[in-house]
């Protein structure tokens, strides 16, 4: 274990561990690739309620570090009220989080049917792509899961667990797939040698859609690396793909990662299980551009197949975006579209070269995928989109207001403080009399300039 590692492990609540430099904008760096390449995992680490997940130790950096920016003022008004650099900090995050969005991002088609000649073709196509077409995918898929669920059940509960059993549901499963495809009229041509069962080997490639697996288990069954879902996917998910060797973890988890981890080396070491294929993106990019690939799948030993997917959006985006649909209207927006066109490549094994990191190893296999597929490689850990603090903590942007008030505040008490105090004698009231309502004039003056303070930041 990393000498990073081992302070992570032993770091409490109230104390985090040391991050590198990169952490010093705040939240700025929270997606460069500097980051990344310390492995989110490593900045797990336990407190005295028990294991910490990545979002929660995420969000306890941005939190301290936002402290650590705010105390460091000058002690002088003038220069506070005209340093710039937390706003040139903020615009800059900004910029970051633009581009790193723009990877997630659908694609936006522009309207052709805008004048009279155009619109009675548009919907008539619109007429039969929803009154014909879709009727007709939908009792096809209806009636291929009916086929499969009675078949597959019943040479699951029937037949005892023997290498003639698993090569039979390995068939369904390929024909269940095989049924999604034609569902949505898939145009699926594969490029290369099939993959084949093989001991020590791995397949990885660039993740756009969950259909990234249906389609190529529809050329062939592969075991996999899957988020489990709930609904009726995650149905399939343990009930129907745990045959293949499938296997689950939830994001957010640590102990659902290291069990992970463990499984998939021991599942490569075997020469009678489907091929393993992994997403190493971690989640759904584009098929525009390609995110940082995580280090697990490299770092098995074993040799890497890289796979490369490339969609056709002439008619429909096949790109999944699971934070603003769920995966059945994902599924109807392609059973109501025209086709989906994909290319598959299988390019040529990859091995770990003599003196090369596993990182470096991930970049080269995650440049011939990108090279490929024409996708555009982007510096981000694309895992970091599911945390979105602003979203999930609003409080933030207010303590940062109420620092900016607080210094403010702490400014006008030092302004009021160093006023010289008023001679005795000719009338006025002497210091031990005027010292008690200045005190309470003073205390006065500070709450009701730190209140009206508040307010306008």
């Amino acid at each position: 274990m990393s000498g990073r590692q081992a302070d992570a492990s032993t770091s409490t609540a109230h104390e985090a561990p040391p991050l590198t430099r990169q952490t010093s904008g705040g939240v700025l760096s929270l997606k460069n690739r500097e980051l990344s390449l310390n492995d989110l995992r490593e900045l797990d680490y336990k407190d005295q309620k028990g294991s910490r997940n990545v979002e929660q130790t995420i969000e306890d950096y941005y939190v301290q570090e936002e402290q650590r920016r705010l105390s460091m003022q000058s002690g002088s008004l003038l220069r506070d009220l005209l340093d710039i650099s937390p706003l040139l900090n903020d615009a800059a995050a900004a910029i970051v989080d633009d581009s790193f969005l723009r990877c997630f991002t659908s694609a936006s088609s522009d309207p052709w049917n805008w004048n009279i000649y155009l619109f009675p073709i548009w919907l008539l196509g619109l007429v039969f792509r929803y009154g014909i077409l879709f009727p007709l995918r939908f009792l096809l898929l209806i009636g291929g899961f009916i086929v499969f669920f009675i078949a597959f059940f019943t040479v699951h509960n029937v037949l005892p667990d023997s290498p003639r059993r698993s090569l039979l549901e390995r068939g369904l499963v390929k024909f269940q797939c095989q049924i999604f495809v034609a569902s949505w009229t898939g145009v699926v041509r594969y490029h290369g040698p099939r993959p084949l069962p093989r001991p020590n080997h791995v397949w990885v490639a660039n993740h756009t859609s969950m259909i990234d697996y249906i389609v190529l288990t529809a050329y062939t069954p592969f075991a996999s690396i899957m988020q489990l879902h709930p609904g009726w996917v995650g149905f399939l998910q343990t009930r129907v793909l745990g045959c293949l060797g499938c296997l689950w973890f939830n994001r957010n988890e640590v102990k659902d990662r290291k069990v992970v981890a463990e499984r998939m080396k021991a599942h490569v070491q075997r020469p009678d299980v489907p091929p393993l294929l992994i997403f190493p993106e971690g989640t759904c990019v584009n098929n525009e551009y390609c995110v940082m690939f995580k280090r697990g799948a490299f770092d098995l030993g074993a040799t890497v197949c890289p796979v490369a997917i490339k969609y056709n959006k002439i008619f429909v985006d096949a790109f999944w975006n699971s934070r603003r649909q769920s995966f059945s209207a994902h599924l109807l927006k392609l059973m109501t579209s025209w086709a989906v066109v994909c290319d598959v490549y299988f390019l040529e094994p990859q091995s770990l070269a003599s003196g090369e990191t596993s990182q470096a190893f991930a970049e080269r296999v995650q440049k011939l995928i990108a090279e490929r597929a024409k996708l555009k490689i982007a510096p981000w850990d694309g895992y970091l989109k599911y945390y979105n603090l602003g979203d999930k903590h609003p409080d933030l942007i207010e303590k940062r207001r109420q620092a900016y008030a607080d210094m403010l505040r702490r400014h006008v008490k030092q302004t009021l403080g160093q006023q010289p105090q008023q001679p005795a004698g000719n009338g006025h009231a002497t210091p031990k009399q005027e010292s008690q309502p200045a005190k309470g004039g003073q205390a006065t003056a500070d709450g009701q300039a730190a209140n009206g303070l508040r307010k306008r930041v």
